[in-house]
């Protein structure tokens, strides 16, 4: 398994005649084989529109995407995705959702159900092999959709915002959590998000991207020592590194000024969070 990831001069255009438009322009970057990578911008500036053309679901206007040195024309097992919410299918049971894709594959029933055990272990989830989605909580399905695109041994795993619908505490435990399997896996991981801290405590590396058409602004290494725990947030080189981020991105107008009439209890130097 490698998972090396090479962009050279990506640019994409979206819409038709007078309504096309430019989402991505001139992007070009490497990403090491089991690097972990945070895509971090605001909203509209065309983070999920990379993550599909690393996907193969989105073409390319120009410039080129490799994987391992392979050009990535259309979507293949190679690449894991899981997206901000769940796809899992309501009538089967967690374990039958977990084993699907090896059961298109052709795969064994007894290999599949054995693999299958072993992520949903991974996951912390094994207990509820026999359950279906509804029955679980959010943060409980997005576990199940991690173990779903895992189970096919993914050179990449791409995740849109994963955690984004979940409660902070939740949202909290499965960064952890995330972060735990990929330190067992070491799948190489692109993961897009609009949160600075979430950016920061998983990443090895934060790519800052500008609204629309979107661009990299700069490529931040993020050198915390792992495992990381919750604490980092509070270390003052975490919130240098978040201030840091912030100055990039307020002057390309993810941070508005408040309106002069404001509710009691509010200044005038408090700003918006990024989108």
């Amino acid at each position: 398994m490698s998972g090396g990831i090479n962009i050279t001069n990506a640019a994409l255009h979206l819409g038709e005649g007078s309504s096309r438009f430019e989402v991505l322009q001139d992007i070009t970057l490497e990403i090491a084989p089991q690097e972990f990578v945070c895509l971090l911008g605001p909203s509209g500036c065309g983070k999920s529109t990379l993550l599909g053309a690393l996907a193969g679901h989105l073409a390319l206007s120009g410039g080129s995407i490799r994987l391992d040195g392979a050009s990535v024309t259309k979507p293949h097992p190679d690449r894991g995705i899981v997206f901000q919410q769940h796809t899992l299918f309501p009538w089967k049971r967690v374990i039958d959702n977990v084993v699907f894709g090896l059961k298109m594959q052709g795969v064994p029933r007894k290999e599949r159900l054995e693999r299958a055990r072993a992520f949903l272990a991974l996951v912390h989830l094994e207990a509820f092999a026999n359950r279906y989605p509804a029955e679980l909580s959010g943060g409980m399905q997005q576990r199940v959709e991690i173990a779903r695109a895992l189970i096919n041994s993914p050179r990449v795993l791409l995740m849109d915002e994963p955690f984004g619908a979940l409660d902070a505490q939740t949202r909290l435990s499965m960064q952890e959590l995330l972060l735990e399997v990929w330190t067992r896996l070491r799948t190489t991981v692109v993961f897009v998000t609009h949160d600075i801290d979430e950016a920061l405590f998983l990443g090895d590396r934060v790519l800052i991207m500008s609204p629309r058409p979107g661009r990299i602004l700069e490529s931040l290494r993020v050198d915390f020592a792992r495992p990381r725990r919750r604490e980092l947030v509070a270390e003052p080189d975490f919130a240098r590194l978040k201030r840091h981020c912030l100055e990039l991105l307020r002057p390309i107008g993810t941070i508005h000024p408040l309106p002069r009439l404001m509710p009691l209890g509010f200044s005038s130097e408090e700003t918006h969070a990024v989108a």
